[in-house]
């Protein structure tokens, strides 16, 4: 059998382990041929490919980011995706698909399933709201990226006196600011899933500075307040899967808290620094796994299905499970870091 391999959307620490893991089980334990398709959905697309075996696989464990290559491509936005697709996998002699992703790429994984496409998924995203498994890798290296640079900032925010805001990634879902607002320490995490208002906000600053410290305040990109003036926008228009590119609710933050406090106020954008360079050992770990679950589930011909992690174990859910919903902070969850505000 001979299985084409992708990695799509946004880059993350753990790509290429899984991509290892998926070669070395497939090759060595099931006997499969493998091709690397270049650039997520645009590799089946166009059919672009590149040589994957195990000497093509050797020593990426530890590399951030994706050997294959990723865009954010949607094959559905073309009325003819799907059947160009289907040719290009049938005129290369590419049985099956493992496609790597979030919740965009493993959305056009479930519909080409549906339309009798052999394809196993495996979760990826950095922002861990993927609904069917517990964690997706990536999202560790995240949060310890983002607690290390709340961290540092801390020593300058109390040098200075001054407020410090610190922007991290999460359209929809705050677990990156949750978690690392937690281990940070933290004096206000603000999520999508709550609402903020910003007379609440300065009134923490204002307490902060009167126990005398200054504030460190984390925030997800997708934070919004509760007048209705909605998601902060870095530019307009969308990408093929309808998403428009956040940024500067920081910045928006900053401005307020000194306008209405009188005290000085910086933010500070993470950005793509939270989903690049070197996985941590605990993504390693789950990408490792989730590659092999992967290959077993293909050489067994399980298809239409996702690896996920429940607990300690791997299992195969459906992929319309893992893609059906998103997995979002619940207000007992946020309580836990608002005990530590102001």
């Amino acid at each position: 059998m001979r299985v084409g391999v992708l990695t799509g959307g946004g880059d993350c620490p753990g790509l290429n382990a899984v991509i290892r893991a998926v070669v070395r089980a497939g090759v060595t334990t099931h006997g499969l041929d493998f091709v690397g398709y270049r650039d997520g959905w645009r590799g089946p697309l166009e059919g672009l490919t590149t040589p994957l075996g195990v000497e093509q696989t050797r020593g990426i464990l530890a590399r951030g980011g994706t050997v294959l290559g990723s865009s954010r491509t949607n094959p559905l936005k073309d009325e003819h995706g799907v059947a160009r697709i289907k040719e290009n996998l049938a005129a290369q002699g590419v049985d099956a698909l493992v496609a790597i992703g979030g919740e965009d790429t493993l959305g056009v994984a479930t519909r080409l399933a549906d339309l009798g496409v052999n394809v196993v998924g495996v979760p990826k995203t950095i922002d861990n709201d993927l609904s069917g498994t517990d964690f997706t890798f990536g999202f560790d290296t995240a949060v310890g990226i983002a607690t290390e640079a709340i961290d540092r900032l801390r020593t300058t925010a109390e040098s200075h006196h001054r407020v410090l805001v610190v922007e991290v990634m999460g359209r929809h879902a705050g677990w990156i600011a949750l978690h690392s607002g937690i281990a940070g320490g933290a004096n206000i995490v603000l999520v999508p899933e709550q609402p903020f208002d910003i007379d609440e906000v300065c009134a923490l600053v204002r307490s902060r500075f009167e126990s005398g410290h200054a504030p460190i305040l984390v925030v997800s990109e997708g934070a919004v307040p509760r007048d209705g003036s909605g998601m902060t926008l870095q530019a307009s228009g969308t990408d093929e899967f309808g998403h428009v590119r956040l940024g500067g609710i920081g910045e928006r933050l900053a401005q307020e808290i000194e306008q209405r406090t009188g005290e000085e106020a910086r933010s500070v954008v993470l950005g793509h620094v939270q989903r690049g360079g070197t996985p941590t050992a605990f993504d390693r770990w789950l990408a490792t796994r989730l590659g092999l679950h992967a290959a077993d589930a293909v050489a067994e011909g399980d298809f239409g299905t996702m690896m996920a992690l429940r607990g300690k174990d791997i299992v195969r859910v459906p992929l319309s499970e893992g893609t059906g919903a998103l997995k979002l902070v619940s207000p007992e969850e946020y309580a836990e870091a608002r005990v530590f505000f102001g």
